[in-house]
């Protein structure tokens, strides 16, 4: 192992050395995640992708390489019917989803994990991100989330071997 590992409990997480407050799904943590559960996942996993709203970015602070800019017609599907399940679609799309270019911050700068991607078994959850919080320890409906300043730190900070390690 080399790069930082992300570890999340149900109490915070650890990063880089420092303990981070954060907020987990209203479900807890699971090692069986259903779709609409509010569960997070247990287990270990990778941060695949960044996206971003570029035009919320004032002051340069989500200018991370490779992260890939998101606009209006950019959302997630998290309907299990949807060949598309648990991955980036684009409006219009019939299917059950998610938008990513949300008028809340939430979705200012997302770390997109492998959970249940990119081989998505349907029903075993979807859109599991790693996210700015609504407010402290607020519960998400699955997702990981941290205050913005400390989600920006973390993605500045992320190698391709971060780990993202959710202790049930």
């Amino acid at each position: 192992m080399s790069g930082p590992d992300l570890i999340v409990t149900r109490h915070g997480a650890w990063f880089g050395g420092r303990f981070i407050p954060c907020s987990i799904g209203r479900g807890g943590i699971t090692r069986d995640k259903r779709e609409g559960d509010g569960a997070t996942p247990a287990g270990t996993h990778r941060i695949v992708g960044i996206l971003i709203r570029r035009d919320r970015d004032r002051h340069r602070a989500l200018r991370l390489s490779g992260a890939k800019a998101i606009g209006p017609a950019d959302l997630w599907s998290d309907d299990p019917k949807d060949p598309a399940y648990n991955h980036a679609t684009c409006a219009p799309h019939t299917f059950g989803h998610e938008r990513l270019f949300r008028a809340d911050p939430l979705y200012d700068l997302i770390l997109v994990t492998d959970w249940n991607w990119p081989g998505a078994q349907p029903g075993k959850g979807s859109a599991i991100f790693v996210h700015q919080w609504r407010k402290p320890r607020h519960p998400t409906a699955g997702c990981i989330a941290f205050a913005r300043r400390d989600l920006i730190r973390i993605a500045k900070a992320l190698t391709p071997h971060t780990r993202l390690i959710v202790r049930p």
